[in-house]
């Protein structure tokens, strides 16, 4: 059972990871519209189409025992604002043309994982692992030195990220109720600055055409769908280990920006991801190492 488990996380995150990874071209139909309305109405549709989800698959017993406990519900508040900061970051960047930006966040963010799972889960990190984490500061330091600049947007993704899912798999919350929870809690700011804004707002659902409406009812859909796969696999997974598959999101955003969008890979942007890339392939190397060791030494006892 263990182990269906954990082949149950790894679909799950590659199934976050994949369509985390092809969002952006949702984003760029709606890219005349802001940013912050992109966000409201994607708590707002997400938080229904949670409702009718758990209607049909059931979770609302394990609702209610969540909303009996406070620690779980405070915790969850946090992660409802974070993921609430990486969503607007990531939107911003999709339709302001920044999403080579937005692919080095997430390439970071993983590396980022390893350094919470060793100070907040008293996970060990070995060499090679601290090999891959100074040549991503590294990557990092050389932008800030040789070019004057810090990639803040991309370190913001990737904090708010890594520590979304660094409180996830402590609150270990079911991901359809937390999700529901998170939503929920975000959902009276959404409503109030829809409403807020209805007579000032570029896009309003009620002038909209049918497809424009479609397509932002469709956000709910988009952020929900992922967010689940991630949490189930949060909790079935080692941290670490869960980093290691988010690498598949940014490469398919990276391709996305150069060859479709053709966003400008310079210099600066060549040598930080340089850095972040050799960082990322010594750590995935050296996590391929220790699963080999640790199958040939549970063949071996067996």
């Amino acid at each position: 059972m263990p182990d269906l488990e954990y082949r149950k996380g790894v679909l799950l995150a590659v199934c976050a990871y994949t369509i985390w990874g092809i969002a952006p071209l949702y984003f760029k139909l709606l890219h005349h519209v802001p940013a912050t309305e992109i966000l409201m109405h994607r708590v707002i549709w997400s938080f229904i189409f949670m409702i009718i989800m758990m209607q049909f698959i059931g979770g609302f017993g394990r609702l209610r025992l969540i909303l009996k406990q406070p620690k779980q519900l405070a915790v969850l508040f946090v992660t409802s604002v974070l993921i609430a900061a990486n969503w607007l970051i990531f939107i911003w960047a999709v339709n302001n043309d920044h999403m080579l930006d937005a692919s080095l966040g997430y390439f970071i963010n993983p590396l980022f994982n390893v350094l919470l799972g060793m100070v907040f889960l008293g996970e060990r990190l070995r060499k090679l692992q601290w090999l891959a984490v100074g040549l991503a500061s590294a990557g990092v330091l050389v932008q800030l030195i040789s070019f004057g600049s810090i990639p803040l947007l991309s370190l913001a993704l990737a904090a708010s990220f890594g520590f979304y899912g660094l409180l996830r798999k402590k609150v270990n919350i079911d991901a359809k109720s937390g999700l529901l929870v998170e939503t929920a809690i975000l959902l009276p700011i959404a409503l109030g600055y829809l409403l807020i804004t209805l007579d000032t707002s570029s896009v309003s659902m009620l002038t909209n055409s049918m497809n424009l409406n479609l397509l932002l009812i469709a956000a709910g859909i988009v952020t929900t769908i992922p967010l689940l796969c991630f949490a189930g696999a949060a909790v079935r997974i080692p941290f670490s280990i869960l980093g290691f598959f988010q690498y598949i999101g940014p490469s398919i955003m990276f391709i996305l920006a150069v060859k479709l969008f053709n966003e400008p890979f310079d210099i600066e942007k060549g040598i930080t991801f340089g850095f972040i890339w050799g960082a990322l392939i010594i750590f995935v190397g050296d996590m391929l190492v220790q699963r080999q060791r640790r199958n040939a030494l549970a063949k071996a006892q067996a």
